[in-house]
């Protein structure tokens, strides 16, 4: 009969609690320099973390380093659970310290700053703070700095952890980038492919502070807006967002080409860093992610343009305000970052409807994207025309494939069962928000609302449509309704099945 190993569970816990803990000293370190007054309150909470860490951590030191699938998905639950929970320290400690009724019109309570903590480490980017013009260097530091660990935390779960436990269609990452591994032991080149993709995660986001920082920006701004672009967050340290920076081409177009590289494959960045071409270009996700990319983008500023400019004579620049105007968009939801530059819901509805349809889609797998995934659409694409086959050849077998090899029934059913299950959840949670919330008006708009925050919540997206649109932030959401958008962004970000099932009874049966 085989039980728990809890040791290994609070032993991993423990190494993200430490994580936490170095962060959290670094911005003490921060602070200190900034001159902010809040070094305390980062240093209580460092201390606190780092008690907690390394008091699980030394306890189960020596425990055997096996992961089976239920401890798998304890590990992911707690440790995530973890360290949103001791993220919300640093907050609990300097926040009040501030004056609020100069910084703030809004209450900050502790929900409230639980709601901007789960925000931050599940990187989708919705804010309940009004003024951030005028919040301190160092807080605006850590909301990004969350977003950097845990978009760097779902790449390495994603291809260390969800293989392990089977989650539809993160088994092809074990197959074909971990050779075949034992899904019971971490393995060392699980390590080391962790380790490498740690490297191009830092050194992407150095390049993009240096590119950001001689377009225009001051370092500060670079750094933060580097942590939010790669991890696919979406935190900015204006209260106008990128739309501060509306008349700078150049940040524009720096932000969008890194927020289409963390929508990529990590994998196939390792790829291309080795000048590998040929096997990053033979991945079947990777080339519908840019071709989606791109025709979007030419739909939209086809729209625009017309939109705007029809009844004028043609203008190169702008043409190249429209196509600036929707890849920045594009690449902004289909990674789930959440950027905006203007609010693209004021342009007609049949581009506001393409941009919620991206909602759903998410990036690829193993980015730091949100969403469905890309690799899960283009297998219940597949599967769904081969079906049409199998109604007329009801005896064939006929496998769905994908990237030239036939795909095992087990992983095509668990992706129709993670859509089902995504899909039902949007739709009962929009159902809830609409009675959970009734700071909302009453017409059209608070479905649409109802609608779009919960489908933003858990795809991770950031804004979503009507009231609590791009121009808005979540302030005005009831408690009820922060509690169950952080409860979607969670879920969302651990892709679904790997929470809720810690809630099943049988999870709990030893057998």
């Amino acid at each position: 009969m085989k039980t728990f190993n809890f040791k290994i569970v609070f032993y991993l816990s423990g190494i993200l609690l430490l994580m936490n803990t170095f962060f959290m000293f670094l911005c003490v370190i921060f602070s200190l320099i900034w001159e902010d007054g809040l070094s305390l309150g980062f240093l209580f909470s460092a201390i606190i973390t780092g008690t907690i860490g390394g008091s699980m951590y030394f306890s189960t030191k020596k425990t055997l380093r096996v992961v089976r699938k239920r401890e798998g998905y304890l590990i992911v639950s707690v440790g995530w659970l973890l360290l949103i929970l001791t993220g919300t320290l640093p907050y609990f400690f300097s926040i009040p310290n501030l004056p609020l009724s100069v910084y703030y019109s809004n209450e900050i309570t502790t929900l409230n700053l639980f709601y901007e903590t789960v925000s931050g480490y599940t990187a989708t980017g919705t804010t309940i703070f009004n003024n951030i013009d005028y919040l301190p260097k160092s807080i605006l530091f850590w909301r990004s700095l969350t977003h950097w660990i845990g978009g760097m935390g779902i790449i390495v779960l994603t291809i260390a952890i969800l293989p392990i436990l089977g989650i539809g269609g993160m088994q092809l990452f074990s197959a074909e980038y971990t050779g075949g591994v034992s899904p019971d032991k971490v393995h060392p080149r699980i390590a080391d492919t962790a380790k490498n993709l740690w490297f191009i995660y830092i050194m992407l986001t150095f390049v993009e502070v240096v590119l950001l920082y001689f377009a225009g920006m001051n370092l500060f701004d670079a750094v933060n807006h580097s942590f939010s672009t790669l991890s696919s967050g979406g935190f900015s340290t204006k209260d106008n967002g990128i739309a501060y920076w509306r008349n700078n081409v150049l940040i524009q177009y720096i932000l969008a080409f890194f927020m289409m590289l963390s929508g990529t494959n990590f994998i196939i960045l390792y790829f291309l860093s080795r000048l590998k071409w040929r096997q990053a270009w033979k991945n079947e996700e990777f080339k519908t992610y840019l071709v989606l990319v791109a025709m979007i983008s030419i739909i939209v500023a086809f729209v625009t343009y017309f939109h705007y400019y029809k009844n004028e004579t043609f203008s190169f620049y702008n043409l190249e305000k429209a196509l600036r105007f929707a890849f920045f968009h594009t690449t902004s939801i289909i990674s789930t970052t959440g950027f905006v530059v203007s609010d693209y819901t004021m342009i007609t509805p049949f581009v506001t409807l393409i941009f919620f349809s991206l909602f759903f889609v998410g990036g690829s797998a193993g980015s730091t994207a949100g969403g469905v995934k890309i690799i899960r659409q283009i297998i219940l694409l597949k599967n769904s025309i081969i079906e049409f086959k199998r109604l007329l050849h009801p005896n064939a077998v006929i496998p769905v494939r994908y990237g030239g090899k036939a795909i095992s029934r087990k992983i095509v059913y668990n992706i129709l069962a993670f859509f089902v299950m995504y899909m039902f959840i949007w739709i009962s949670s929009s159902i809830l928000f609409s009675l959970l919330n009734d700071n909302l008006v009453k017409d059209y708009e608070s479905i649409i609302s109802s609608l779009s925050v919960s489908a933003s919540a858990l795809s991770n997206v950031g804004s979503g449509i009507g009231v609590y649109g791009p121009a808005n932030n979540m302030e005005g959401l009831t408690d009820a309704a922060k509690l169950l958008c952080s409860f979607l962004m969670i879920i969302g970000r651990l892709e679904i099945f790997t929470f809720l099932i810690i809630f099943t009874p049988y999870f709990w049966k030893s057998n």
